[in-house]
């Protein structure tokens, strides 16, 4: 899990809306990804929102906020109502918390350190490892032995996996999309369009270059392009 909760807002009362986000914008804690002041709208957008924690009301237009919770899929929900009379309700689909309007700074405060403190406590032991098809099988890469993986020269959909020992492994048929999905954000990151990196072998980066302490074919450090695209989430990753 990342050092912040990633956070959807939905009321459709838009200075509600307001007050509750510049609220969750004080607490390190909390990253907004989207706020939303139409349950219809959230809907539409759901399959495609990545996000940890819902804050939302419950008494909204076309579908309240207690029907909304439970099609989150087992996502953690803190509702803000200016009711009380959902209580009950409220705790009956397992929500971390059940807010009184006007909402308070640390009312919120307190309720947010309840999700963390349970999406850590439910959070699945990191994985060392994942399985990959390599031109020679199904193969199981440790995490900790992978230090970059480039483009195949000669098919673009191979990657070539380049490990600690010096060895190299061609992984077949897969995207750099579906590798950043297998391995650990915290570790790894893409930095060009036919490069990814393990954040190990970075030496030093300028602007627009990373010099590796790994050693090209001719004994200097290996220089990769960092390019626009990635520079970002690059940065983002080695804090």
């Amino acid at each position: 899990m990342n050092t912040k909760l990633r956070c959807l807002l939905i009321d459709d009362e838009l200075p509600g809306l307001k007050m509750l986000r510049m609220l969750c914008e004080q607490l390190p804690e909390l990253e907004v990804v989207k706020a939303f002041d139409d349950p219809a709208l959230f809907l539409a957008e759901l399959p495609s929102l990545n996000f940890d924690l819902c804050i939302l009301d419950i008494e909204m237009p076309g579908m309240n906020g207690l029907a909304l919770a439970q099609l989150l899929k087992g996502k953690p929900v803190i509702f803000t109502t200016a009711y009380r009379q959902y209580a009950v309700d409220a705790f009956d689909v397992d929500a971390i918390d059940y807010l009184i309007k006007p909402v308070s700074k640390e009312r919120l405060h307190a309720a947010v350190t309840k999700a963390f403190k349970q999406l850590r406590k439910n959070e699945p032991t990191a994985r060392k490892f994942a399985q990959f098809n390599a031109d020679k099988g199904r193969i199981l890469l440790f995490f900790d032995h992978l230090r970059y993986v480039s483009t195949s020269e000669t098919d673009s959909r191979d990657k070539i996996a380049h490990l600690a020992d010096g060895k190299r492994v061609l992984l077949k048929n897969i995207t750099f999309e579906a590798l950043n999905q297998l391995l650990p954000e915290e570790k790894f990151c893409q930095v060009n369009k036919r490069e990814l990196i393990s954040l190990t072998i970075i030496q030093y980066f300028t602007y627009d270059e990373i010099v590796t302490n790994i050693l090209d074919p001719s004994g200097k450090p290996l220089h990769l392009t960092l390019s626009d695209v990635f520079r970002n989430t690059f940065l983002s990753r080695i804090k």
